[in-house]
């Protein structure tokens, strides 16, 4: 495997407060602005906030197995890591490429977000008609939008670390400042009445048909805790405090949704959101009985994308540039930049990815909210696995973040992320379309080709001997 060049390591740089914004902004970002008003609609308000908080929940136990297995094993990759030592060669390459997909899906819909987001700044903007897929108009200037700020967040990670995380801390406090407006703001000025229905009785299934139909979007809009993991290698603090962190990060991204959907169904009742195109923007212009509200709340949302964004080229590149590292991809996947110490062929590859979204149009935002979602439940199936598999093989592994009553927590993460994973399979409510497991089932194939290809040329030996030096066995 000689072209691969390894001479090059990750740098730690990371501290405290980056890494909080890192994880923290990836899971708040767009989502929040586009989908709060539709999960509203579909679970009622107080059905909506429960969604999140039980998804929560399951996504805080999956979170603690991370936090366990990151302070144990602090190294880039993450998941590739925790599920090759206990579960294999093969588990851990599907393992990473699911949440790979998760990545690259969340990369892609922000490139499909911001043009979006882009009417409501500059309305009638989109002109030159493409073709329209699934009944939508792709426009090109609205294409354009998307590809250019797809080729900037490749860019600012292009050239380091360092500089993604100061865009990172500068744009979520942006955010979080803005958030804090808007929640007092709706508890002071919203009107209770405004909340009901408080749970949707008439979703398929019932109240709880419509509590499902929200908790399905839950795996896509918590992911991001999960990129702490892919760049342990360049945090610096002490490996305690990665399990810490991320768990403070879950904790923050619970609470942010909840109170959102609160001050959201404070201020606009249910004919409102059935009208509302975007129902945050519209309930933060109720607050101050102001559009300029509204406008304020765009800026947030395209702050959101771009923390999002940020984040999961981080993320993603890392992921992918382990699996190489390991001889699971092709080797020019692994290679780091001499000077940015980034992995730039696997960042190019994602920046490419991301680019055909927006050709697409708004609908590939659902089509890449539904795929991703079934990527990331099975990475965290592997990783909530390989926890159980871990406590239980080698108990006297050194873990420096230990969760109290292990056994108990990796056996709830197993059995709610396979649950969460039942729900995009086909007889639920919220299974995933044809087009979804096109999508899904397309990046499966092009990445079993690839690490077939890798296994081939490079052998599995050649896994093994590089996995040990990983973690030292």
């Amino acid at each position: 495997m000689n072209e691969t060049s390894h001479d090059h390591t990750l740098v730690r740089v990371l501290a405290r407060g980056d890494v909080l914004a890192l994880a923290f902004g990836a899971m708040i970002g767009w989502g929040w602005i586009v989908l709060t008003g539709n999960a509203i609609l579909d679970g009622g308000s107080l059905g909506a906030i429960l969604a999140f908080i039980l998804g929560g929940i399951a996504v805080l136990l999956v979170g603690l197995t991370y936090a366990e297995l990151a302070a144990a094993m602090p190294k880039v990759g993450g998941e590739h890591v925790y599920s090759y030592r206990a579960l294999g060669h093969f588990a851990s390459f599907l393992c990473t490429w699911s949440i790979v997909l998760g990545y690259v899906s969340v990369v892609s819909f922000e490139a499909v977000a911001l043009p979006t987001v882009f009417e409501q700044l500059l309305p009638g903007y989109d002109v030159g008609l493409l073709w329209t897929v699934a009944g939508w108009d792709v426009k090109a200037t609205w294409v354009a939008v998307g590809v250019i700020g797809s080729l900037a967040m490749m860019a600012i990670n292009y050239l380091g670390i360092s500089t993604a995380a100061l865009v990172q801390k500068l744009v979520t406090g942006l955010i979080l400042v803005v958030g804090v407006l808007f929640i007092t703001g709706a508890l002071f000025a919203g009107d209770g009445v405004n909340m009901a229905p408080l749970f949707n009785h008439q979703a398929s299934g019932g109240w709880a048909g419509g509590i499902m139909a929200v908790l399905v979007l839950v795996p896509f809009l918590f992911v991001g805790f999960d990129v702490i993991p892919q760049a342990a290698e360049e945090i610096d603090l002490p490996f305690r405090d990665i399990g810490k962190v991320l768990i403070i990060a879950v904790l923050m991204a619970v609470a942010w949704y909840s109170l959102i959907i609160l001050g959201t169904s404070l201020m606009l009742d249910h004919e409102a959101l059935t009208t509302s195109s975007l129902s945050v923007p519209d309930a933060m212009a109720a607050v101050f009985a102001s559009p300029w509200g509204s406008k304020l709340m765009v800026l947030a949302g395209i702050a959101g994308i771009i923390t999002s964004w940020n984040a999961f080229y981080i993320g993603g590149s890392r992921a992918i540039y382990a699996l190489a590292h390991a001889g699971m991809l092709p080797a020019f996947l692994g290679k780091l930049h001499p000077i940015y110490k980034t992995p730039t062929n696997a960042i190019v590859m994602i920046g490419a990815l991301s680019s055909i979204a927006p050709f697409l149009g708004r609908p590939a935002m659902v089509w890449l909210v539904d795929a991703g979602g079934l990527g990331i439940v099975i990475a965290y199936l592997f990783v909530a696995l390989s926890f159980m598999v871990l406590r239980s093989r080698e108990p006297q592994m050194e873990r420096p973040f230990r969760v109290a009553g292990g056994k108990l927590v990796g056996g709830l993460a197993v059995v709610l992320s396979f649950a969460m994973a039942c729900l995009y399979l086909p007889g639920s409510p919220s299974a995933l379309t044809a087009v979804e497991w096109l999508v899904f089932g397309g990046w499966m194939v092009f990445g079993l080709a690839m690490y077939l290809y890798a296994l081939r040329r490079y052998g599995r030996a050649y896994s093994d001997e590089a996995m040990q030096r990983v973690y030292g066995r």
